[in-house]
Formats: C-alpha cells, structure tokens, sequence
C-alpha cells in the first residue's frame, strides 16, 4: 500500500502535521535561501509551500526545476515556524518537507508573460496564450463562477417546469437580424447551412409540439462586430419558451431567476422584483437610451418647445434636451465637460447655474427673455444652487448625445452606486422603424406579436404600432430580449407584407413556422438572457471575455488555434466552393 496520502493543495491543514502526503501541481515561485529551498505548488484549487530537507543534492535539484513546471511531491506535513506563517493562504500555518520531488511536465519554453502578475499584460498576447492565461486565479475562478452559475440556473428552470431540450446547429438561414455563419454543405452542391443566431424558430416550433415550458443554455452565432459586452461570434444564452402565456407570465417566471442567481453570486444590493416597468418611449426620452442605468439618478428632459421662444438661435428648430445636478460645478469641471462633448460629436454644451436669488448665470443667459426664465425654472423643477446642461441636434442624434452625457455625468460626479444591481424591463417597444433608405422594417424581433393585432396593423400608421416586446436591463448593460410571440399565421403574413416580405418569401424563409401555424399553435412568449454577460456583470470584468474560457479577440480571431484560416484546395472541392482570387 502507498505510504503516501494523495491532496490537492488547498486541503493541507495543521490535522495533517506528522502525515505523509502526496501533491501535485506546478511549481509557481522557488526561493533558494542556499541551505534551504521552499517551492509554492498550485493546483486547481490552492497553494501549499514545501521544503527540502537540506541535503545538497535535493538543494541543487528543486533550485533549478523552472517556474511554471508540474512536479509531483512526496513527503511529511509540519506545523510552520510562528515567523514563516503565511496568513493569505489557507495552508498558510503548515508545510511540506520533501522526501522525494519529481518532475512531470518540465517547462522548456519561455514564458510569454508572468502567471498572477498584478502587470498590465497586452490582450493579444494573453489570448495566443490562452491557457497559461487561464492559470491565472482571476480567470480560473471565472470559470470556476460560470459552471456554478450554470448548474444554478439550470437547478431553478427544472424547479419551475421547465424540460431542457437541446435544438440544432446546423439549420437554414434566416434574416433575424445580423449576419449568419455559413456553413457549405458537400452532399448538396451550392447549397448552405447556417449556424442559429438563437433557437428562435425551433423554440416556437416546440410551443406548436406542445411542449409547454422549454429552456437550454443555447450557443448562438451571429456575424457581429465586437464591443466590451458582445462576443464576436459565439455566445450563450438562457433560452426559454412558454406556451400559452402572457408577456406578464415571462416576467413572473424570469424575475425570481434572476434575482435568486445575482443574490446567490454576489455580495452586491439586488433590487428586489417585480422589476420597474419603463416604456421604450419614456426610456428614450428620460435616459437616451433603452438600456438605462438607474443606479444614475439623472434623467433627461426635454425643452424644445420652451426653447422656441428664446432668441438663441442654435437651440431654435432644433431638440432641445436638458439635464439637472445639484451644486455649480468648477470652471474645470465644465472645461472637461465640454472636452468630452467635443469628443462625441457635439458642437458645445451649454449650461446654467441657479444663484442663490434664483436667477441664472452662464453662456446662455443672455438668450432667454427675464419672462421666460422663472418658466424654466418650473419646467426643469430647478433649485438655489443647481446646474443645468443643455443638448441640441437632430431628435435621435440629440437622444443620443444626452444619453452619452447623462452617463459621463454620473461618473465624473460619482453619482453611481458601484454596490448594487439595478434591473428594470423596457416594454412597448416599436414594431416597426424606417432604415436609412426611409423603408419600414423589423424594429426588434419579426417574430413578435403587434398590440393589437391584426387590426392595429390594417388600422394604425405602421411607426406608431407598439408590439409585445421587452428587454431586461441590469446596470446599463441588455441582458434580455424577448417577446409575445406571433403565433397567427394572417397576422404573422401581414406584419411580414409591411416590412416588405410577399407570402413566398415568407414561405421560403420560415417554411416550417408558417406551416406549423396552420395546425393549431398556441399563444406563446418567451425570452433569452444572455449569459456570458451575466457572468461579465457578477465578475465586475470590463469585458465579455473575461468569463470565457477560449474567445475571440475584437477582430473575430482566435489567436491560440489560429482562426480562421486558410483550408486546402481539396477541402473546398468537397464542398464545391471555388475562390476568386482578388
């Protein structure tokens, strides 16, 4: 029998003194006091020190085994001398002398970068790198969080009903909103299969089955550009569908989820549910945006009309949005204010500050009639010592300037609670909008239901229809979009004629919804937190990569396998695709 008792490196504890024990791991740091050699092992799940026992030949060995090498170590635990008592680590009162030490894996390369450096390591090289990165405690807990949280999610979807059911990769492309991976297929010549941007169609197609409650954590594909919350390429989701149910039934079955899993995950406030309803039209005016961060409390509001009536001739004809602080601000404060406003595209960013008499002083001033200016006061529910910024353009670039300015206010005024979540619903969002050739289309998801159904749609102008649709927003960041589904095949054929699609090509591109909604579908709704950003947003990380375990870098490559890549000539024969050389 083994004389040596198998532990991983976070399990050493004094109740082990006198023990002979084996560990294994890499050796993380050798400090050589010449008569002595202590060595940190890490593995997966701690670290304990160990030392040898003085004889030179055991000196000479561990002294010159390379950093980041697995070792196996063979020997007895002791209790630590009172002054080599290391209090951050959990082995930190006890050590190992070593009996026998061997190498396993012998490190031969150089290392790129230093394994749990607090230095600033240049992205790219971290993902070539990928997996000494993820030696990396940070990275390793990450991952460690995300299989948890999985389980977790998981464990509360089956409490509620609902019977996971995995859907397929290979399918047919669909214009659902961004661009498809494609796939070529080799038994069917010019013919292409796409990877699902999300399960859409098949978790409908399930409602039609009878399947009542469905959810998976769906991998989706989508063809996008990157951005700090946005993986480019791949990315998973929380997926689920209820059949017979109502756009307040997925907010009940969703909302405890949620809530249970921030709470269960993070030391952070959870604002507790049912979670603020806000309608995309108020979203858009009160905070710029329909991803609001309501741990700001500033909001918007808009004085076009009132502006109308002063004789400052950059605000006149144009939307006028304004945003309320409380106290003046330095002269430096507005000095880079209006640095940042430059940046974003805006010509200048007027302000005004309430005096103690209540009268205003600023750049603007002047422009406003002595008549007008306890009117603003009201409108803006001005105060003795508040400013007031001022945002005019166009309605949607001025939306957008003041959404961009309220946040920038929030941090430079440390307005933001960075210890709570925040979560609401943006509801009522637009069925359709005009693209950038004035043509109708999809405002948000094809597949939802119009308020009002087939009568708003032969009734109602088609900009001013509401739909069933509504995103979860946590802190600023769209965890969620989900919608009351379409399941009338009229409405569905003429919701689809007004964005510009004929009855064929709807057949051709949604052949089995449209046919399957012939032969009874239930109402159904349904919705899709994102789960990579989830996890972004309980790790505190600054982007979505850092809860993945292999990403793609911002230029959709993966820098470690090499992709993507160029293939054989005889590879592409047997899908039948030739290249045009350029």
């Amino acid at each position: 029998m083994n004389k040596y008792r198998t532990h991983s490196c976070e399990e050493i504890r004094l109740s082990d003194v006198g023990q002979k024990v084996r560990i294994a791991g890499w050796v993380e740091t050798i400090r050589d006091f010449g008569g002595l050699v202590f060595l940190d092992i890490r593995d997966m799940y701690g670290v304990t020190q160990v030392v040898t026992s003085g004889k030179a030949e055991d000196v000479d060995f561990a002294s010159h085994i390379p950093i980041e090498s697995t070792v196996t170590v063979m020997g007895t635990v002791r209790q630590r001398d009172e002054e080599t008592i290391n209090t951050k680590l959990s082995t930190g009162l006890v050590e190992i002398k070593i009996e026998e030490i061997e190498i396993l894996g012998k490190r031969t390369g150089t290392l790129p970068f230093e394994i749990n450096t607090n230095q600033e390591i240049r992205e790219d090289i971290r993902l070539k790198y990928r997996y000494l990165d993820l030696r990396n405690d940070r990275l390793k807990n990450n991952l460690k969080l995300r299989a948890e949280v999985l389980q977790f999610l998981r464990n509360q979807m089956q409490e509620q009903g609902f019977l996971e059911i995995q859907t397929p990769i290979l399918t047919s492309s669909s214009p659902e909103g961004a661009r498809d991976y494609l796939v070529p297929s080799r038994l069917h010549p010019g013919e292409f299969y796409a990877l699902p941007q999300a399960p859409q169609q098949f978790k409908q197609l399930l409602m039609v089955s009878g399947i009542d409650k469905y959810f998976q954590i769906a991998p989706c594909f989508r063809d996008e550009d990157a951005r700090a919350d946005r993986a480019p390429g791949e990315f998973y989701q929380l997926d689920m569908e209820m059949s017979f149910a109502t756009q307040e039934d997925v907010f009940s079955a969703i909302e405890p989820v949620m809530y249970n899993t921030f709470k269960n995950f993070s030391d952070k406030q959870i604002a507790e549910y049912p979670f603020p309803r806000i309608t995309y039209k108020d979203a858009i005016l009160k905070y710029g945006s329909d991803k609001p961060d309501l741990r700001n409390p500033l909001y918007i509001i808009d004085l076009s009309e009132f502006f109308k009536k002063c004789t400052f001739k950059p605000f006149i004809d144009r939307t006028v949005r304004a945003i309320k602080v409380s106290g003046h601000m330095s002269k430096g404060f507005h000095e880079k204010m209006l640095e940042y406003a430059m940046s974003i595209g805006m010509g200048g960013l007027g302000y005004l500050e309430v005096q103690e008499d209540m009268t205003f002083k600023g750049p603007i001033d002047k422009f406003i009639p002595d008549e007008l200016k306890t009117e603003l006061l009201k409108l803006a529910e001005l105060e003795k010592e508040d400013t007031i910024f001022f945002i005019a353009d166009s309605e949607k670039r001025a939306t957008e300037l003041a959404g961009q300015i309220r946040l920038e206010l929030g941090k430079r005024l440390s307005l933001i609670d960075e210890d709570v979540f925040k979560f609401c619903w943006i509801i009522d969002f637009p069925m359709f909008e005009l693209d950038e050739n004035g043509k109708i289309e999809f405002s948000h998801n094809p597949f939802s239901m119009p308020q009002g159904g087939l009568e708003a749609l032969e009734k109602e102008k088609p900009l001013e229809i509401l739909a069933y649709q509504y995103d979860m927003v946590c802190n600023g960041v769209e965890l969620s979009s989900g919608a009351v589904r379409n399941h009338d095949i009229e409405i569905m054929l003429k919701a689809f004629s007004m964005a510009g699609y004929s009855e064929e090509k709807v057949k051709t591109k949604f052949g089995a919804l449209y046919t399957a909604f012939q032969f009874g579908a239930p109402p159904h709704a349904g919705i899709a937190p994102g789960f990579d950003r989830m996890l972004m947003l309980l790790t505190d990380s600054d982007t979505i990569r850092e809860v993945i375990a292999f990403p793609l870098n911002s230029k959709a490559q993966d820098l470690m396998m090499g992709a993507p890549s160029k293939v054989r000539k005889d590879q592409l024969r047997d899908v039948h695709i030739s290249l045009i050389e350029k």
